[in-house]
């Protein structure tokens, strides 16, 4: 698998990262270690957790499978805090207590000394910012974490954060969702982390699977949106104008005689400022199915017709005048 650099850091990581929010939930222990293994053998590196998924357990079941099963320094570990919530002073949130508290159960959990990829899950409306990144500057001080990013942040958020970092630990990564189907982040997200140098690690780049075509008849029954905790999740992408995307997401992958979930994974993994989209699967099956995705290059008449067809209105200022 091709490698690319996070930002402007010297991390290099792959061009696909390995989601684990079921795991320890939908996704049993001898089921994620089937998938690490597939995905370290396709020379897969960067594998994104975070303390809220699945109550932590995400990060005790890959926390397991280091080490014996793969090799700790094969793998770019990420990780989030500030969204996890615990009875207590440092239940949750960006403040420095609270995020280095969060910081040392994500360390006991995954059973490491250090992560790679520390990440804030979401922007902390109570917290000053400086006092955030300042705990960030820490952390990395202390060597329990290499490198900074952050998610599911907006454009001025984005470039707050980064302009106001400090050069011990500059953001290099923000993971926001952005998929043919979600393009609102091309308005001022995007724009503000190639200005600051940042990686961008789209979540749910396949439109939360509705973009692999699955639901184009109806709602498999051993699929997310026959569930009753995913259903609501995946319906916001079932819309008029989804379909029309899905359609041509699936006439492109018939042209080229591979899957739409190739095509759409490939349309995303291709766009400016992309480091690595996150692929979560349900099975080692699925997860087969994005890895092909490696060997797909869309052709230049088919990146722009995608382009086309799932284009979004920008205005003032940031069409400019």
């Amino acid at each position: 698998m091709e490698k690319r650099q996070l930002g402007r850091s010297g991390l290099r990581v792959s061009r696909m990262a390995l989601g684990t929010m079921t795991w320890g939930g939908d996704t049993d222990s001898e089921e994620a270690a089937s998938q690490l293994v597939a995905f370290v053998d396709a020379g897969g590196t960067l594998v994104d957790t975070a303390d809220i998924y699945t109550e932590g357990e995400s990060e005790r079941v890959l926390g397991a499978l280091l080490g014996d099963l793969v090799p700790r320094d094969d793998i770019v570990l990420a990780t989030k805090a500030v969204a996890r919530r615990t009875d207590g002073p440092f239940g949750g949130g960006a403040s420095r207590g609270a995020l280095l508290s969060a910081l040392e159960g994500s360390l006991r959990r995954l059973g490491t000394d250090h992560i790679d990829l520390w990440q804030l899950h979401a922007w902390d409306t109570t917290v000053p910012v400086d006092e955030t990144l300042a705990a960030l500057e820490y952390a990395v001080s202390s060597g329990k974490v290499r490198y900074v990013g952050v998610s599911n942040y907006c454009g001025w958020q984005l470039a707050t954060a980064a302009a106001r970092g400090s050069a011990v630990a500059p953001l290099v990564s923000t993971q926001v969702e952005y998929s043919l189907l979600e393009r609102g982040v091309d308005r001022e997200v995007v724009p503000a982390a190639e200005h600051h140098g940042i990686g961008i690690l789209p979540w749910a780049p396949l439109g939360r699977g509705v973009l692999t075509g699955k639901y184009r008849t109806g709602t498999p029954a051993d699929s997310r949106g026959a569930s009753s905790v995913y259903a609501g999740y995946v319906e916001h992408h079932r819309t008029d104008r989804a379909a029309r995307i899905v359609q041509a997401v699936a006439t492109a992958a018939d042209g080229l005689g591979t899957s739409p979930l190739a095509v759409a994974l490939a349309w995303v993994r291709d766009r400016p400022g992309v480091v690595a989209p996150v692929v979560g699967a349900r099975d080692t099956g699925q997860l087969t199915g994005s890895l092909t995705a490696e060997d797909i290059t869309l052709p230049p008449a088919i990146r722009s017709a995608l382009d086309d067809v799932s284009a979004i209105e920008v205005g003032y200022p940031e069409r400019g005048l």
